[in-house]
């Protein structure tokens, strides 16, 4: 017979720890210190009234910056609904939440960039861009040279997974010939069969001799990644530093998450793409229905963009004695050059320089395209000027599909991706729901001839918000192979008709006000 204490203890222990995670303790104290301030600032303007005035003018004075604050305008307006509903707050709200500064170690992320740009700016041979060679897109990729020092390679040899199943194990083959680096940059790690998988493998690798490096974000993998953990893993001689550590802080610069999936392997192999490594991603188990993610494989002379890449962000939240300051160590002299063809730029995306590199690059094939682009997404929570860059793709004639999940992660976010659905059907874009489960994947493939696989969603986190990385793909044959999936997935997926997309008043109402939040999701 169970003895009923024991089960009872065992289910008080399930629940104390459920309750008590490190991201649930985060969360009670940032509860905890809300209530105090608001409860703090209500007795302050009542018992006082001059603090009502001064809020007052505060709030008016946040407000004409808001007006003239160089901002998207949805952005912009979020704010100013906060700051004038919650008068005289609203301000004071505004300068601890909207306008917030990064922590210092975030900071130096400009810094490192900039060492990084020095160093590819002085790279002996970029390949040359020029309109003979690249025709209307060679402009594309002067952009983001300009602003990112990001270039093109050639010799590099392009792989395309449709799913992350296919990837993972071309991934586990090349982890196990691993000689002399692994660097791993991850959002989301979670333990289960793919975790373990690369874990057992890497622990070999360090037992070798392998350099191996990761970076976890703090909060896209806090479950798995505790303060234990990380100690236990150093100690096995796996190098580990998380992206800008999780603070119950009021002040805390939380919002800039790293985003980026990065694999790079002896400085001549790298992998990129929108898979994370948890077993939904590889359809191990099904939480949403079939797993759609694809990815890439990259071998060549390209793959030097992600070392660096990998490296600026590891300097950043490293120890000072675990730098790495000898960046050529790490770059690997092809003898015989991969035979791929075409042009591979990988790049990167900070939110710290004032420049939506991302979302530029996606209205920019959207402004060049003249036949069609087909669109993976997992969201749909687009700026007015990305939402005007796809209508006026659609009403010049070219065929615009986008492709969305078919059943949702996270049922707001669906909403709100559903509600953008009918600025676009007016205007001719045509929108299909991923009919087996939910779509992860995030790519562009336009005219036979530019293709984007990266990290990059279509929300406002991810074009604003965090730090993501993408590949561009110019004139190769791999292309071929993402149109067709392309093609594929819409011809199992469902049209959404206009009809769909109608709402009752009510739900018109609702729709409105997310619209005007969105950029805060």
């Amino acid at each position: 017979m169970v003895d009923s204490r024991r089960v009872d203890k065992k289910v008080h222990m399930k629940l104390f720890k459920l309750l008590f995670t490190r991201l649930n303790i985060t969360i009670y104290l940032l509860v905890l210190q809300i209530t105090f301030f608001l409860g703090l600032t209500t007795y302050i303007l009542i018992r006082f009234p001059l603090f009502y005035l001064l809020g007052s003018l505060l709030s008016g004075i946040v407000f004409l910056r808001l007006v003239r604050k160089d901002k998207p305008a949805a952005f912009k307006l979020t704010w100013v609904i906060v700051v004038l509903t919650f008068l005289p707050v609203g301000g004071l709200l505004y300068l601890l939440f909207g306008d917030k500064r990064p922590t210092r170690k975030i900071a130096k992320y400009i810094h490192e960039h900039a060492l990084i740009a020095k160093y590819l700016d002085l790279d002996e041979a970029p390949n040359e861009v020029t309109s003979e060679n690249c025709g209307r897109m060679s402009s594309l990729f002067q952009y983001i040279r300009n602003v990112s020092s990001y270039h093109a390679y050639k010799q590099t040899d392009v792989r395309y997974y449709t799913f992350s199943e296919q990837l993972f194990a071309d991934l586990l083959v090349d982890l196990n010939q691993a000689q002399s680096f692994i660097f791993l940059e991850y959002f989301i790690i979670k333990e289960g069969v793919m975790w373990q998988q690369v874990l057992d493998i890497l622990l070999q690798k360090v037992e070798a001799g392998v350099d191996v490096r990761l970076i976890v974000d703090d909060f896209g993998s806090m479950k798995r990644f505790t303060n234990r953990y990380i100690r236990k893993l150093r100690a096995k001689g796996i190098k580990i530093v998380r992206f800008n550590p999780l603070r119950p802080q009021l002040l805390m610069f939380m919002n800039n998450r790293d985003h980026r999936k990065i694999i790079v392997i002896d400085g001549h192999t790298a992998y990129n793409g929108g898979n994370n490594i948890a077993d939904e991603y590889i359809n191990v188990t099904q939480r949403f229905g079939v797993w759609k993610d694809t990815g890439i494989r990259l071998h060549g002379d390209a793959v030097w963009s992600f070392t660096l890449m990998f490296i600026e962000m590891w300097d950043i939240f490293c120890q000072k004695e675990a730098r790495i300051n000898d960046y050529e160590a790490y770059r690997v002299h092809h003898e015989a050059p991969a035979q791929g063809d075409g042009l591979i730029l990988p790049y990167g995306d900070s939110p710290l320089d004032h420049e939506q590199l991302g979302e530029n690059v996606y209205i920019d094939m959207l402004n060049q395209a003249q036949r069609y682009v087909y669109i993976f997404t997992p969201y749909l929570i687009i700026s007015e000027n990305m939402i005007y860059a796809l209508q006026m793709a659609a009403k010049r004639g070219v065929d615009i599909k986008i492709v969305t999940p078919g059943i949702p992660d996270k049922k707001l976010v669906f909403r709100l991706t559903r509600s953008y659905y009918r600025f676009l059907l007016d205007a001719g874009v045509r929108i299909y729901e991923y009919t087996p489960g939910f779509m992860h994947a995030k790519s562009f493939v336009c005219d036979d001839k530019l293709a984007v696989v990266g990290t990059i969603n279509l929300d406002y986190r991810s074009l604003y918000l965090h730090f993501e990385c993408a590949t561009l793909i110019y004139d190769a044959n791999v292309i071929d192979q993402i149109k067709a999936d392309a093609i594929e997935t819409i011809s199992v997926s469902q049209e959404v008709k206009i009809k769909k997309t109608k709402r009752s008043l009510f739900g018109r109402f609702v729709d409105a006000i997310l619209h005007l939040f969105a950029p805060l999701m």
